[in-house]
């Protein structure tokens, strides 16, 4: 040990920091005078005093929002609005069904029979229309429609004349903060309409107290809604990552849902003679039969799958149940109808649609019949589509088309009334919906 107390590396450790330090001096310097050279060539700021603010030369505004006043001049489209007495009274005591959906008679020909006037041809909501339905009301003809703003509105078409003059007619309500992807009602039930949307929330219209209740929040966004014929407090919805979910308002609780597509389901349809049967549609580019009583919760076991190339937007069965068209949003609409009783009779249609963007929002509906299909046309009119099948095979071919000057919009949603034939309501990517009516 050295007189100094350090060992040797103590020492040399010593002497490393003072070389460093010896290094390091001249740049320190060349820094210190770097800084003042550039505090130096800053200019400073000159001292600016605040100018006093004037006093006011008039009274002073103030927003009635900010004042706490309710605003007395909202526009139409904005303001509450209740159900009218005589509608009211008609939906809630709107009589059981005596029998199924009405058929249409042998001698019903669309193309002919089938007319738009003028007063049915309404805006229904403020913005684009995303979802809409005819309810089940066997007496009246009422359009419930959904925007992409989360509005829904009740548009009771009857009596409406053309010089109607100021009567409007609709009663718009804001239920959800979203597009409004689904609406539904039961033939049994038709005071309980359903509504779901891009949040992912489901709502109850309650038409005797008017106003809407949530009753799931879902953790995707749900776009399809659907009820077995003969189950009216079970509640089917398809949400967008493929889960279709089963509901009971009887309990007020999800039973289970099961994974049955891997993309979102776009159409839920139960058979209306087998309520055990319902078809799916996804945008996984199939479309699905499955038996409800036997679906297991992962990897189910569907009874058909039918493959596309390009996604499946719809997929309905006939009135009677012996076909199934699925549609597909290909460059052109394409509509594939299937037998139900052999699935390797089908036929593929287009219909008239040339734009790219604009098919995935069309969905292909029956009327009521198993012969006639309604597709949406771009030229502004509805293809009407003839369908027959026999024991030599199935067929299908547009046979004529549906064209008013009143309606003045691409039609891409379709809504039959289920006991007036002839009465179809449709809707385009604005705000109007248009009613054909039957002469």
């Amino acid at each position: 040990m050295a007189e100094d107390g350090l060992n040797d590396y103590e020492r040399l450790r010593q002497e490393n920091i003072r070389r460093n330090q010896e290094k390091l001096a001249p740049l320190r310097r060349k820094a210190d005078e770097l800084s003042a050279a550039i505090r130096l060539a800053k200019p400073k700021r000159p001292y600016q005093a605040k100018p006093k603010p004037k006093a006011p030369t008039g009274p002073v505004r103030s927003s009635g929002r900010a004042r706490g006043v309710a605003p007395d001049n909202l526009p139409p489209d904005l303001r509450s609005t209740r159900l009218s007495p005589s509608l009211a009274s008609s939906i809630l005591g709107a009589p059981p069904p005596e029998g199924a959906k009405v058929r249409a008679a042998g001698d019903f020909d669309a193309g002919r029979d089938m007319v738009l006037m003028p007063a049915h041809a309404r805006k229904v909501m403020p913005c684009c229309i995303v979802s809409m339905r005819v309810l089940p009301l066997a007496d009246r003809t009422v359009v419930a429609a959904g925007d992409k703003m989360g509005n829904i509105g009740y548009w009771e078409a009857d009596g409406v004349s053309e010089d109607a003059g100021g009567a409007d007619g609709v009663f718009r309500y804001w239920p959800h903060k979203g597009p409004v992807l689904a609406i539904v009602a039961h033939q049994a039930a038709p005071h309980k309409v359903y509504s779901s949307s891009h949040q992912g929330d489901i709502c109850l219209m309650d038409f005797e107290e008017e106003k809407y209740s949530i009753i799931h929040l879902w953790e995707w966004p749900v776009y399809s809604l659907c009820q077995a014929q003969n189950s009216v407090g079970c509640l089917y919805f398809g949400d967008g990552k493929g889960g279709l979910t089963l509901s009971d308002e009887r309990v007020g609780k999800v039973l289970t849902t099961w994974d049955v597509h891997e993309e979102r389901i776009n159409s839920i349809d139960f058979h209306p003679e087998k309520p055990h049967m319902l078809a799916t549609s996804s945008t996984d580019r199939t479309a699905c039969i499955w038996d409800v009583r036997n679906i297991k919760t992962k990897e189910p076991d569907s009874l058909k799958v039918f493959k596309l190339n390009k996604s499946a937007q719809s997929a309905y069965f006939s009135p009677s149940g012996r076909m199934l068209a699925v549609t597909s949003s290909s460059i052109c609409g394409t509509v594939q109808v299937f037998s139900m009783d052999d699935f390797e009779k089908s036929h593929i249609v287009e219909y008239n649609n040339q734009k790219g963007s604009w098919p995935s929002k069309s969905k292909v509906i029956w009327g009521w019949n198993d012969t006639d299909l309604y597709a949406g046309n771009r030229s502004k009119g509805i293809d009407i589509i003839s369908v027959d099948v026999n024991d030599s095979g199935l067929s299908a071919q547009n046979s004529s088309c549906l064209r008013s000057e009143h309606m003045t919009c691409i039609p891409h949603q379709f809504s039959a009334h289920p006991y007036k034939a002839g009465y179809l309501a449709c809707s385009s990517s604005s705000s109007n919906v248009f009613l054909w009516t039957s002469t």
